[in-house]
């Protein structure tokens, strides 16, 4: 029986077929190319829409002081600079990312905001996360699982990371209700969203590969049924943009 697994096996890379131990090496050169402007890429592309996704993102992780939080595929550290200051001194943030790239810029974005004492930057992969069992009482991933190859192993682990009663809270790009706005979304990723990573990063082809990336990523209910499946309690989710992102929160019984 092949494990399901196994490296040899394949998996989409956008719009792609490539073979599973290839992915994670593909992504990591897309984010390495992008990182730079990442945050400004997502203020043209977004119209500055994403920081109110991230704002109800934080609004609902429901983190107060104390609390020792995760933020997976943390990037450019906005998320982890709200938490930072509502867990305050005697809590602790993680900023973890796989990619080196975008860990560098978030550690100096963070830090010249003068963040500090109470972030950590770690390293990681959301698949086997280098963390005790029961530590983090809430969990985010904003705009990062779909990047993930093996997304049941990813959440399994963030499971096992958190504490009983802990909150998860993954913010994604997801699948539009209506149809007209399906279409309309449909064009503009395929055809803006390459031309502004030209103009902007001199990279058309990771902004085409982001935008692929989006359409292979579970919808809404299937996202929820995934994270049911990997144990988690009361998950639910919030539709915003007409449902071109959603934001899933499950509890850790």
């Amino acid at each position: 029986m092949t494990d399901k697994h196994d490296p040899d096996r394949t998996t989409h890379f956008g719009f792609q077929d490539v073979p599973e131990s290839q992915k994670a090496a593909k992504v990591a050169d897309v984010f390495h190319s992008v990182a730079a402007k990442y945050d400004l890429m997502n203020d043209l592309m977004s119209a500055g829409i994403h920081r109110l996704w991230k704002r109800f993102t934080i609004e609902l992780s429901g983190v107060r002081k104390g609390n020792r939080v995760l933020d997976i595929a943390g990037g450019t550290g906005d998320l982890a600079r709200k938490f930072s200051a509502l867990v305050g001194p005697e809590g602790e943030v993680v900023l973890a990312d796989i990619n080196a790239s975008m860990l560098q810029v978030g550690r100096d974005r963070l830090l010249d905001k003068g963040v500090s004492g109470n972030v950590r930057f770690v390293q990681a992969d959301a698949e086997a996360l280098p963390f005790p069992d029961n530590h983090f009482d809430c969990i985010t991933i904003a705009f990062g699982l779909r990047n993930v190859t093996h997304k049941d192993k990813a959440i399994a682990s963030m499971l096992r990371v958190l504490k009983p009663g802990g909150r998860l809270l993954v913010l994604e790009f997801s699948k539009p209700g209506n149809k007209m706005l399906s279409t309309a979304y449909d064009q503009y990723s395929f055809k803006l969203l390459p031309l502004m990573g030209k103009l902007v990063t001199n990279d058309s082809e990771s902004y085409r590969y982001l935008a692929e990336s989006i359409r292979m990523h579970p919808d809404q209910e299937t996202l929820k049924a995934m994270m049911e499946e990997a144990g988690f309690a009361r998950v639910t989710y919030h539709n915003m943009t007409g449902g071109i992102v959603a934001l899933h929160r499950g509890i850790k019984p």
